[in-house]
């Protein structure tokens, strides 16, 4: 005899991916941040979110060199003047039907400005970027959008006002599973 006490849930096959990765804070002259606008393309239920640049570190490669190759992957700009590492965080999120484990280098840059014209986007970023645009920090501080890191408006003033931490500062959000904004 088969029993049925609800609804049957099917979850996705969920695969975790441990990994380094670099991301980048790219402010134009004028103290603009660029911000990719995506969202989930497994997962329609989730909101969008707007990120900074960035990815999965290559065996042996400094965050440095992965925060520009990555930038430049994702948003096309060209002629970055690439910073420090400001922040780092550790943080757990499942996107496009994988679970990251994410050990995070953010450095800042900064550049001229640019159009968003991505160089070499992998499949999953290509469904997930829905474009990118300039953000100034009362656009981001007054927009209720998640952002990726989860943290970024509560650090980012610092940065725009070149108030460079002497070493990075960890903004590992308090929670850090679940969501891709975390």
């Amino acid at each position: 005899m088969f029993m049925c006490f609800g609804p049957i849930r099917i979850r996705p096959v969920t695969f975790t991916l441990r990994r380094p990765a670099a991301r980048c804070v790219l402010l134009d002259r004028a103290g603009r941040i660029f911000l990719i606008r995506s969202e989930d393309p497994i997962d329609p239920h989730k909101p969008e979110w707007l990120e900074i640049p960035g990815g999965g570190m290559g065996r042996g490669e400094d965050s440095g060199a992965a925060a520009l190759r990555e930038l430049y992957e994702e948003t096309g700009i060209p002629d970055v003047e690439m910073g420090p590492c400001v922040w780092v965080q550790q943080v757990e999120y499942d996107f496009g039907g994988y679970h990251f484990e994410s050990d995070d280098h953010i450095h800042v840059a900064w550049c001229d400005g640019g159009e968003y014209r991505p160089k070499g986007l992998e499949a999953l970023e290509a469904a997930a970027f829905l474009g990118a645009d300039w953000w100034t920090l009362d656009e981001l501080l007054s927009s209720d959008m998640p952002t990726v890191p989860a943290r970024l408006r509560e650090f980012l003033p610092a940065i725009i006002a070149a108030e460079l931490p002497d070493e990075p500062i960890d903004i590992t959000p308090p929670a850090s599973r679940g969501g891709r904004f975390s």
